[in-house]
């Protein structure tokens, strides 16, 4: 952790008490700040209060008071997720007072070597697979953190100047981290997710470029190759550029060729041979490799990571085989690119369990992907019906359900052996569920339920 003073004596609004909004607060304290936690969903007989009180900290629950606007607040640190045109957020941003996210207050503690991760998809299983590769041949502390669930600020606290981190960064945080400066940046990918929170899609191209404002071309930006937008976006970074290529667009950095991975010209493996399945998987395959290269990492153990590594949680998972059948988790499947990726993986007869909240969009793209792979579709949640209108214009079997849970018992009844039941929802989860974790978790314990067995 790298001592810095610039907290000393400062006010410091923390909001938000998720993982990263409580442990900001604690730091803050350490670093000698004045820090008030503000949160309005949790109630003052909380646990984390306690704790936060205890620790010096005042604490405001129940509500965002405009007052707490007035009382000369330094700087404010902001959970991601609170928008900025929240009424206590555009008071402070009319100010002028400086609005953070905990991602920068990482990286201001921390002195190692920074590798960040962003993009619409993948970022995780990119983070995930990156510091596996790295830590194969590291002889100091390989971690990750950010918004694969884990404290950034927290991991950073106990890294030293030899050690590296991999973090992944959403949008959300990027918007308020203007120093980061990894020396190694990742874009997957850029879709048009979020954007009832960015308004426009240029607003949410920006966020994410700020993984790469502060790099020089002494740093590099590995990014997707395969799409002439994003070719045009690596333009708009200082760093040296590191192609990824799925589809032979590049040979600059790695890339397929004839269903060989190379890293410049150099044989690495066949992407038959990578254990997780679906060309977003060779994406993120490339992305991570090119950053371990990056790293001074050797072939074997990137071959050793990419054949044994089974998954991420929630993304494309194998949760299990049961009489012929096989049961996938893409409960992060929360757009429609998403589940044409995850689709694309299989080449068995799928039973696509998807629906979810409803944001005003229709699903005709994926009308071609159901004819390709789909034998039939149980819908659920808000947008039901218009998922049942593209299974309807594709032809395949659709029936309702009131949702993932009870969707799995129908898509049993539908199988046969060698079929893949899929939950990949096209969707969010907020209609019926508090996150895509608790749906993917409620699925998989449904599977559990009806065959008897673990997930393995």
């Amino acid at each position: 952790m790298k001592r810095i003073d610039e907290y000393q004596g400062k006010k410091v609004l923390v909001m938000g008490f998720g993982i990263s909004g409580i442990n900001a607060a604690h730091l803050l304290v350490k670093l000698g700040a004045k820090v008030t936690a503000n949160d309005k969903a949790i109630p003052k007989t909380n646990e984390i209060v306690n704790d936060l009180e205890a620790d010096g900290i005042k604490v405001i629950t129940g509500d965002n008071p405009i007052s707490l606007a007035n009382e000369g607040f330094d700087v404010v640190v902001k959970n991601p997720g609170i928008p900025y045109d929240n009424p206590l957020v555009a008071a402070f941003v009319k100010q002028g007072i400086p609005i953070i996210t905990e991602a920068e207050l990482g990286w201001q503690i921390f002195d190692g070597h920074l590798v960040s991760v962003t993009g619409s998809n993948g970022k995780t299983t990119t983070t995930t697979l990156t510091q596996l590769m790295i830590a194969e041949n590291a002889k100091h502390q390989v971690k990750y953190a950010g918004n694969i669930g884990i404290s950034f600020s927290k991991i950073a606290e106990d890294l030293g100047p030899d050690d590296t981190l991999v973090t992944e960064l959403s949008s959300f945080q990027l918007l308020g981290a203007p120093t980061i400066h990894p020396h190694i940046a990742i874009i997957t990918n850029i879709f048009s997710n979020h954007l009832d929170y960015h308004k426009t899609r240029e607003n949410y191209i920006n966020a994410k470029l700020n993984i790469t404002r502060n790099q020089t071309k002494d740093d590099f930006l590995v990014i997707n190759w395969d799409r002439d937008e994003w070719q045009r976006i690596a333009q708009r970074s200082q760093a040296t550029i590191v192609p990824f290529s799925r589809l032979n667009k590049s040979h600059e950095g790695s890339y397929v060729e004839d269903g060989m991975i190379y890293w410049r010209g150099q044989e690495v493996m066949p992407t038959k041979d990578i254990r997780l399945i679906g060309p977003q998987n060779v994406e993120n395959a490339l992305a991570a490799i090119a950053a371990a290269k990056l790293s001074g990492v050797t072939n074997e153990a990137i071959k050793k990571v990419l054949t044994t590594f089974s998954g991420v949680r929630h993304r494309l998972q194998y949760v299990m085989e049961y009489q012929g059948r096989l049961f996938y988790n893409d409960s992060k499947s929360t757009d429609i690119e998403a589940t044409e990726v995850a689709l694309q993986g299989f080449d068995r007869p799928v039973i696509l369990l998807a629906g979810g909240l409803d944001r005003g969009y229709t699903f005709e793209r994926l009308v071609p992907y159901l004819k390709k792979h789909v034998k039939a579709m149980i819908v659920f949640g808000e947008c039901k019906d218009k998922m049942k209108d593209a299974g309807n214009q594709a032809g395949v079997s659709v029936i309702e359900s009131e949702n993932a849970i009870t969707a799995v018992p129908e898509a049993w009844k539908l199988s046969e052996p060698e079929d893949v039941i899929l939950l990949s929802p096209a969707n969010a989860s907020w209609d019926q569920f508090p996150s895509f974790e608790v749906r993917g978790d409620k699925f998989i314990e449904a599977v559990e339920e009806l065959t008897g067995k673990k997930e393995q």
